[in-house]
């Protein structure tokens, strides 16, 4: 039997997964209704989290264990939300910088 966050993620796997949620979020071009959603849903990420547990049976056979397990594991630390909505903030190198985004400038 599968067991749901069994394991921490260490922080090259928090890391590799935010940067591959965030590519694959610019890749669609969804920042802006992505930054949105999750601000939206930010202090309910620890339930969102419970929730795709309960939803698992039905997404576990499209989407597979692991995929359903680590961005849940992910995704129920708001630390992990607001790393993720500031690198989607961030304008990627290859865009020209018009705007200073707000992760910028509490650094």
């Amino acid at each position: 039997m599968f067991d749901f966050w069994e394991d921490e993620l260490s922080e090259e796997q928090t890391e590799e997964l935010l940067q591959k949620a965030a590519g694959e979020i610019r890749k669609r071009k969804l920042e802006a209704p992505a930054i949105l959603f999750f601000e939206m849903h930010k202090p309910i990420s620890n339930v969102m989290a419970h929730l795709t547990m309960v939803s698992a049976p039905m997404l576990v056979p499209f989407l597979g264990f692991d995929f359903v397990n680590q961005y849940s594991n992910l995704l129920r630390k708001r630390d992990n939300v607001e790393r993720l909505i500031c690198i989607l903030e961030e304008i990627p190198d290859s865009e020209p910088q018009l705007l200073e985004t707000s992760c910028q400038k509490n650094s």
